[in-house]
């Protein structure tokens, strides 16, 4: 009886893990826009307090996503690194950068890297404005 027990308290804390999953580009769609996700560096990925993923072509996708949801039920908000495509960044810990020639798939222009020293860099070559987390959703709320 006792090994029954610890094997379902085992199975539900895996199956709860707040963990990213792998994105599989080129056969997960967009949970917002339905797309196919094929972008490595500006998909995007949330994941729940009890751990469902919900995966997004990019980054605005999420914004506008988390937009109509309880964001008390996210356990984490992460974006492709531009720099690294494929790398997944903790969105609240990188930095953005909007500018126009950076093309993203819903066209916002946004990417992210996780530092701002990369961001500098970037926008020393690609122009545009920078933002934290927190700072992009306000200025994307605005519109």
């Amino acid at each position: 009886m006792n090994k029954i027990i610890a094997i379902l308290v085992l199975i539900l804390t895996v199956s709860c893990a707040i963990e990213p999953q792998k994105i599989n580009y080129g056969e997960d769609a967009c949970h917002f826009c339905s797309m196919t996700i094929v972008d490595r560096q500006h998909a995007a990925e949330i994941v729940t307090t009890k751990g469902r993923a919900y995966k997004f072509d990019a980054t605005e996708c999420m914004i506008n996503h988390i937009a109509t949801i309880d964001t008390n039920t996210i356990g984490l908000y992460l974006v492709a690194n531009y720099n690294n495509p494929g790398d997944l960044l903790n969105a609240k810990e990188a930095t953005f950068i909007i500018s126009e020639n950076i093309p993203s798939p819903m066209g916002a222009f946004l990417s992210a890297v996780p530092t701002k020293e990369e961001a500098a860099n970037l926008q020393k070559s690609k122009d545009g404005q920078l933002f934290s987390w927190n700072k992009l959703l306000v200025h994307l709320n605005k519109k």
